[in-house]
């Protein structure tokens, strides 16, 4: 079944267009990630999440929205954290002012593989997107995507 199929409904056809778009965008990041860095797009993205912290009040993410942001269950999210910290890419740590909660924060090398891997997600990207852009079902979704802009 294509997303294109008349059997399907027209709100079915969007979401089969969207799934399609999206597992092209993120198979063809994966091999550039892959390649060229060793990282999975998970991986890419869990780094780029925890980059994004930052000290004071509301600036560390709690394991529940690190995994929301990333969009993996809690137990998957925590493996993910697991297997970069063991690479030295994260460090974790107790929470200064509760003992109860960790935070996990990006370490030098694991920022400095962000920063080699960005212009590689970010390229990857363009490249799928541009490609999937030649596609008549995937087009008008491509133009979507294109026209967001999330508020700073």
């Amino acid at each position: 079944m294509t997303a294109t199929d008349p059997a399907l409904t027209a709100l079915a056809q969007g979401w089969c267009a969207l799934s399609l778009l999206h597992g092209k965008i993120e198979t063809h990041i994966e091999r550039a990630l892959q390649a060229k860095h060793g990282l999975s797009v998970r991986e890419y993205s869990l780094l780029d999440v925890l980059s994004r912290q930052h000290d004071g009040e509301g600036g560390h993410l709690q394991m529940k929205q690190v995994a929301d942001a990333v969009v993996l269950s809690q137990s998957a999210t925590t493996r993910l954290v697991t297997r970069l910290e063991d690479r030295g890419l994260l460090a974790r740590y107790l929470c200064p002012t509760d003992r109860r909660g960790i935070y996990t924060d990006v370490s030098e090398s694991g920022a400095a593989l962000l920063a080699e891997a960005r212009p590689t997600n970010d390229t990857a990207l363009r490249e799928a997107l541009d490609a999937a852009a030649l596609e008549p079902e995937l087009a008008p979704l491509v133009r979507a995507v294109e026209a967001v802009r999330v508020p700073a």
